[in-house]
């Protein structure tokens, strides 16, 4: 639903505009022991718009699952139920979202400043033909691209609304009905195999269904293509489409192992957990802030002092996390992406033309090579490896026009992604970056720091602008800064440390050999596709196996009888 505005919701993504310079090539090898900080996002559109210049699969092959028409979902189209609360109910009020600063006035400067401010934003790069070509000066060094689609995939899992309908009309500001924000994986799991079995093998109980077709795993889909998932927001793209199937994979695996349907959800659950707390997040805000907010003295504590929810046992989502400090990672998207060797792809293309949209089927010439986007264990990095732009305050010049398959061609649609999240910033009533600053005892960045020098601003800034242009100014882009690194590293942690079943809580003592990440996690679940190995030449993979199930961690058997799995972990 589109709001009066126009701006709607979105992912975080940036890239700075700097002097076309050196080639990637004979780059990366030094540029890869950079430690740096990724990204959150991604963007998605419909599927019945949408068409490849190659044949995507058999078209007279039958549709693998019959249950009926699967759900679809836009990016950037509306907000999240909710989260509009502060700005249209009451500022100190905690529901399904609520202000982290309760005290601080909202930030209201004139559309006409924002809209010169968003048009200011746009890098004017067009996507490259071949990703080699990419100018090293926009990449974030030591940052694959796929952590922008990891930090996407995070977003949706924190925000994801299973609340029935009939409830969510009842309560359009969710302020009595509503999931909390856990790392639960709802979107792989939905509601167990009672509540979602449209999600599940009927063939082999406990299983998540997959597609195979042209060589490649693919989302369980409907008879025209849609995907069924805990969350349509996970088709949106085609490459955290493929990266939701390496959770799937990664469950099927541990059944593999012998586990329960329990066991194994919760094996998914905390390696998924442990890479945000131990892979992620660090690379976003620095090791040492993650290192600052947790104690270890056997138990797993949270010493944040920012994200203290009143109601602990269902904690709210900050607007200033979800409306602007996590909306960082538009600002690292790239507008293309070479999906294998020579094969680089549009972010958005014309319509009709090939680019990385989703809710489709998986093109047969579009599967991920994961070596591309992630460092895969074993593997050669390629020379041209997708890298996530830096942290600033310019965009990628597809964002600037959003596709008709992702934003609704009518007279009042904003296709530029920078201008619906300002406006959106405005609306939801978020305070100045400024007054943040001065609120967390930080010294705020002065607007001409930040190159607003317009006297319109009254010394303020948006939110949102500041956070990437504070990590420009402080952190060369590479990481968020004080700002914004405090409130997404609070927020995740925060929600983390409040949830009973997290690994914090259930199991504290869980650690996955260190050094661990996403590309291990893709290796753990099966899910490198054959042809990405451009191998070592003894063309030997390390072997990382789950941990072993202490006794703590049995499950009750009832766990293998065909129930709903969400109340089975209690020992």
């Amino acid at each position: 639903m589109q709001d009066s505005q126009g701006a709607g919701g979105g992912c975080p993504f940036s890239g700075a505009g700097r002097e076309h310079g050196v080639a990637r090539r004979g780059f990366l090898a030094g540029a890869l022991a950079v430690a740096v900080a990724p990204v959150v996002g991604g963007i998605g559109g419909a599927r019945a718009e949408v068409v490849s210049t190659e044949p995507v699969t058999d078209p007279t092959a039958p549709a693998p699952v019959t249950e009926g028409p699967a759900e679809t979902a836009a990016h950037a189209v509306g907000d999240p139920r909710g989260a509009e609360v502060a700005a249209r109910i009451d500022r100190k009020l905690e529901a399904r979202f609520g202000l982290m600063f309760k005290d601080l006035p909202p930030f209201a400067p004139t559309d006409g400043l924002l809209l010169w401010l968003a048009a200011s934003m746009n890098d004017g790069k067009a996507p490259l033909s071949d990703v080699k070509d990419s100018d090293v000066a926009f990449d974030n060094p030591g940052i694959p691209a796929g952590y922008i689609y990891f930090g996407q995939f995070v977003d949706h899992d924190m925000t994801l609304d299973k609340t029935p309908l009939t409830h969510r009309l009842q309560d359009p500001m969710a302020m009595k009905n509503y999931d909390t924000p856990w790392f639960d994986l709802g979107s792989v799991y939905g509601k167990g195999i009672k509540g979602s079995p449209q999600l599940y093998d009927p063939e082999r109980h406990g299983y998540l269904r997959v597609w195979e077709h042209d060589d490649l795993v693919d989302l369980p889909r409907d008879d025209v293509g849609a995907a069924y998932l805990g969350d349509p927001r996970n088709d949106e793209n085609l490459i955290v489409a493929q990266l939701h199937t390496v959770f799937i994979r990664l469950h099927n695996s541990f059944m593999d192992q012998g586990m329960t349907y329990a066991q194994a959800q919760r094996q998914t659950r905390w390696h998924y957990q442990w890479l945000i707390v131990n892979d992620y997040l660090p690379r976003i805000v620095g090791k040492p802030v993650v290192s600052s907010l947790i104690k270890r003295d056997g138990t797993i504590k949270f010493t944040g002092t920012l994200y203290q929810p009143e109601h602990p046992e269902n904690p709210y989502m900050p607007i200033e996390y979800s409306g602007a400090a996590y909306r960082f990672g538009h600002s690292m998207i790239r507008a293309e992406y070479e999906m294998q060797d020579g094969h680089t792809v549009p972010i958005f293309g014309a319509d009709g033309f090939e680019d990385l949209r989703g809710n489709r089927p998986i093109p047969a010439n579009l599967w991920c090579d994961w070596n591309y986007f992630f460092d895969i264990p074993g593997l050669e990095p390629p020379d041209d490896r997708n890298m996530a732009r830096l942290i600033d305050t310019q965009m990628s010049l597809p964002l600037f026009t959003l596709p008709s398959t992702v934003v609704a061609p009518t007279s009042k649609a904003i296709v530029a992604l920078a201008e619906r999240n300002l406006l959106r910033g405005k609306r939801l009533g978020l305070p100045c970056g400024q007054d943040v600053a001065t609120a967390m005892g930080v010294t705020p960045l002065t607007n001409a720091e930040l190159g607003l020098k317009q006297p319109g601003w009254g010394g303020k800034a948006p939110l949102w602008y500041y956070v990437l242009k504070e990590a420009e100014l402080l952190a060369g882009g590479r990481r968020l800064g004080p700002v914004g690194g405090r409130i997404v590293a609070e927020t995740i942690l925060g929600i983390m440390a409040l949830d009973p079943e997290s690994y914090f809580n259930r199991k504290p003592s869980f650690q996955w050999q260190e050094k661990k990440t996403v590309g291990d996690l893709i290796l753990l679940a099966g899910a490198l596709d054959p042809r990405s190995r451009i191998v070592q030449p003894e063309d030997e993979v390390e072997e990382t196996g789950a941990l072993p199930l202490e006794p703590d961690e049995e499950i009750n058997p009832e766990a293998t009888s065909p129930v709903d799995s969400e109340n089975l972990l209690t020992p």
